[in-house]
């Protein structure tokens, strides 16, 4: 009696476990790289030496872009990030800029120079080296993820006009 009352006490918890297991893939999505996983977290400091984090910003919709003020494609780019951003900020979208920079004078000009008026700039000056880097595999700038209120990655690599009409369409329908 004693062996069967184990062996059903045994199954219970295997089977326990494994519907918890089950359960846990369905409420908390994947960190990764890919459309629908959640976006990996940067904590990296700001032009104060502040450290921001991504996870704790308050917005519906954020868009981590990857820049550098050395990096001509990406300044071409940020006119349209500036005009995207004006555009939807009253409705929580904002821009996190993670930028690829070793100087920070150098940085912080650019940023004046380009109008990029939103409160999340973060930098730690290892250029490639930087973890943000690494942690979404970026191999060239500009490169840009965006994120959901959740900050399940909902787009990346959009540029320009596709990037305008992927948000208005994004909050056309939410």
């Amino acid at each position: 009696m004693k062996k069967v009352v184990f062996l059903l006490l045994l199954i219970y918890i295997i089977c326990g476990f494994r519907v918890s297991k089950k359960n846990q893939l369905f409420t908390q999505p994947t960190v990764g790289l890919g459309l629908g996983n959640k976006a990996p977290n940067i904590l990296l400091p700001n032009l104060n030496d502040s450290l921001i984090e991504l996870w704790k910003l308050p917005n519906t919709l954020v868009l981590i872009d990857f820049w550098a003020s050395w990096c001509a494609p990406c300044r071409a780019e940020n006119p349209n990030v500036v005009k995207l951003f004006n555009e939807f900020k009253e409705k929580g979208f904002s821009v996190f800029s993670v930028s690829l920079d070793m100087d920070k004078h150098k940085w912080a000009d650019a940023i004046t120079k380009d109008k990029l008026v939103w409160s999340y700039h973060v930098c730690d000056f290892k250029m490639w080296n930087s973890s943000a880097v690494k942690d979404y595999a970026v191999q060239g700038i500009p490169t840009n993820v965006l994120i959901d209120k959740n900050g399940i990655i909902i787009a990346k690599n959009l540029t320009s006009k596709k990037l305008i009409t992927f948000i208005r369409k994004y909050y056309e329908t939410s």
